[in-house]
This record gives structure tokens, sequence and C-alpha cells, in this order.
């Protein structure tokens, strides 16, 4: 019984795959005729026609029009913060008080990894781990 159940599934499957090959080879002309069929005479205005169906914009040959709308202007690049001697003074002098660096970074107007870097330069970090040593102060001018 399950034999037979599948001996008709196996020739099903060989009727579906000869009807799709069928299909795959009618396909191409089916699809050529489609704009005579539809009454335009070459693929291009039938194309045109479908994008204008679907509610796609016909594409301008020339720039904006008159009027246009604007595109909005790009931001202008941020400016990179200068650290001068005067903010290295007020960085150390906060770090010495012990502040914390975002806090000092506000205040003074640079990014905490600039705070960051400086404390590192001032030799006021931490070694890590047990048998870690403090790393030479870096020189920053």
């Amino acid at each position: 019984m399950i034999t037979d159940q599948l001996k008709t599934l196996a020739k099903l499957k060989s009727q579906a795959a000869k009807l799709e090959a069928a299909l795959e080879a009618q396909r191409p002309a089916a699809l050529a005729a489609l704009p005579a069929e539809y009454g335009f005479p070459d693929l291009k205005s039938f194309i045109a026609a479908l994008k204008q169906a679907a509610g796609a914009k016909p594409k301008s040959k020339r720039g904006r029009k008159a009027g246009g709308k604007a595109k909005a202007a790009k931001p202008a690049k941020r400016k990179r913060a200068k650290v001068t001697d005067e903010i290295k003074a007020a960085v150390k002098a906060a770090l010495e008080q012990g502040r914390k660096a975002g806090a000092i970074a506000k205040e003074v107007g640079i990014s905490t990894a600039s705070v960051n870097v400086l404390k590192k330069a001032f030799g006021l970090t931490k070694p890590r781990g047990a048998g870690a040593t403090s790393p030479d102060p870096v020189v920053i001018e």
C-alpha cells in the first residue's frame, strides 16, 4: 500500500517537473508578447507605463526644476579642541584635587579621552594588576 503511494508520488513529481520545464520554455515568449497584447508599440513604452501605474516617478533628463526643494546643507565639521597650556594646568589641578575625568572634561571643554591622555602624561594613573609598574610619563607638547 505504501509502495503504491510512493510510486504515485514519484510519478506526480515527474509530471510536475515536466510542467515546470514547459512553463520555463514558454515564459520568454509570453513575456515578449505582453507589450503588443496591451497595445504598446515597444517594450520601452510598456515599461514606462508599468512604472507610472506602480507610482514610480519618471526620471528627469534635466537638473532640478526651478522652485524645487533645495537639499539641506550639511553641518560644518566640528573643530577639534585645542589643548593649550592653560587647559593642561587646569586639568592637572583638577586631577590632583581628585575630581573625575568626565566632570573635568565638561568644565574645560575637551573630551574625556583627552583628559585621560593628560592624566597619563602627568603620571597620575595607577598601574594595572599586582605586578605592573607605573609607566613613564608621556610628553605632550
